[in-house]
């Protein structure tokens, strides 16, 4: 008996030890901006943490200083207003070798670039490189395969008078990174176009869906094939997958990712960005899907044991190391302030759900909770801050900017 016992509690320790465990720091407490990105601003060796205007200096994140100057209608209510960085991201734009600062200001207006001004003490000049970004899950990657990244977005830019929006993403010339990028449409301007794609639309995403070789683009009604030739443009073949339960407005980032391991590459979605739900869609043979319902609106229906609402963000990531990549998504707490949405007050959690495949074409999504008074905003950030070889976590919301070091 004693010695089942040790087996025992010998295995319940293995099991605790292979979860990872983060330590949680906390930048700000202030509402600076719904996102937050990574990188070394400053060519110390150490990355730094950019939110809103501002960037945090790493490794000890302790020194702030700003890159952009004060704005109008700072400093930002959490309870009733919006600042005027809703998702940030890093690139080297102009290839000098210095990471620049790419900004969505806000659904259906400019997408900026921050140039940086390489440790001279001046402000980062501000470049618009786009006019109307519409989608409240815009984001940066290669989608046209020339191994620079593209603003997956879409717009009502030059629709007049504007019916709404198209479809599609907009290219950089990369010759002048600091202009405008051209705006690439997969769909035609119509009527119904116009209901359905708006600047505050819900839920896009873009991976290769059909195994070609090339990067499709998703909505929550299904996705869009990307031609062998897009030299010119023309609009995308769809295909319908529901990818959002009917009658929900969906979520927030689309994923694209082969979850099983069957060769097939499946997609992953929350339901409502201001509500409840999650799922992942498996791909069958016939290129039809299967929903996987993850979590519903009681831990009852939620099959991962957890419930939360909100997942106004999600990224995939290998959090635990294992040569599968995981999710990582959370609670975006106060998204239209402290009386509206689904649970506005609950506890704005943050998880890491670890994907397991039973190497049968299963698949278990194992929660993991990283902290219960932080959440997501409009982006989550996973990567390797400290450059320990461990993945953490980086995110900025009405609650602050936090960063969390995996342990």
């Amino acid at each position: 008996m004693k010695s089942c016992l040790v087996s025992i509690l010998t295995l319940a320790a293995l099991s605790a030890a292979a979860a990872p465990t983060f330590k949680k720091i906390t930048l700000t407490e202030e509402f600076v901006a719904e996102g937050a990105h990574f990188a070394d601003f400053d060519h110390d060796g150490q990355n730094d943490i950019c939110a809103g205007r501002f960037i945090w200096k790493g490794p000890e994140f302790k020194e702030r200083i700003e890159f952009a100057p004060k704005f109008e209608k700072e400093p930002y209510d959490p309870a009733k207003g919006y600042s005027d960085f809703f998702l940030s991201y890093t690139y080297d734009f102009n290839g000098d070798g210095w990471s620049d600062i790419l900004a969505f200001s806000w659904p259906g207006k400019e997408t900026w670039v921050f140039e940086n001004p390489q440790n001279k003490k001046t402000e980062w000049t501000r470049h618009t490189i786009f006019d109307i970004t519409d989608n409240e899950s815009p984001t940066l990657g290669d989608i046209n395969g020339d191994g620079k990244p593209e603003l997956i977005c879409h717009t009502s830019l030059g629709v007049q008078p504007s019916k709404g929006g198209r479809l599609g993403y907009a290219e950089i010339d990369w010759s002048n990174p600091f202009g405008k990028a051209r705006f690439r449409p997969i769909t035609p301007v119509t009527e119904e176009n116009d209901k359905k794609y708006f600047r505050y639309t819900h839920g896009y995403g873009f991976g290769d869906v059909n195994g070609d070789g090339r990067a499709d683009l998703l909505t929550k009604e299904g996705w869009f094939e990307q031609p062998a030739d897009t030299k010119e443009d023309k609009d995308w073949t769809f295909h319908a997958a529901p990818f959002t339960p009917e009658g929900e407005r969906g979520g927030s980032f689309i994923l694209v990712y082969d979850v099983n391991g069957d060769g097939r590459n499946d997609v992953i979605s929350s339901h409502n960005a201001h509500g409840y739900g999650l799922s992942w869609y498996e791909q069958t043979e016939d290129g039809s899907f299967i929903d996987h319902k993850l979590m519903g609106n009681t831990v009852e229906n939620s099959p991962v044991g957890v419930k939360f609402s909100q997942l106004h963000a999600m990224q995939m990531a290998d959090m635990d190391g294992d040569g599968v990549l995981d999710l990582v998504t959370g609670k975006r707490r106060w998204a239209h302030g402290p009386l509206k949405d689904d649970e506005p007050n609950a506890a704005p959690v943050l998880y890491w759900f670890q994907i397991k495949r039973d190497g049968k074409g299963g698949a278990e999504f194992i929660p993991h909770q990283i902290d219960d008074n932080s959440g997501v905003g409009t982006e989550v950030t996973p990567g390797d801050v400290n450059q320990d070889g461990k993945l953490d976590v980086v995110v900025g919301n009405k609650k602050g900017v936090f960063v969390f070091l995996q342990e």
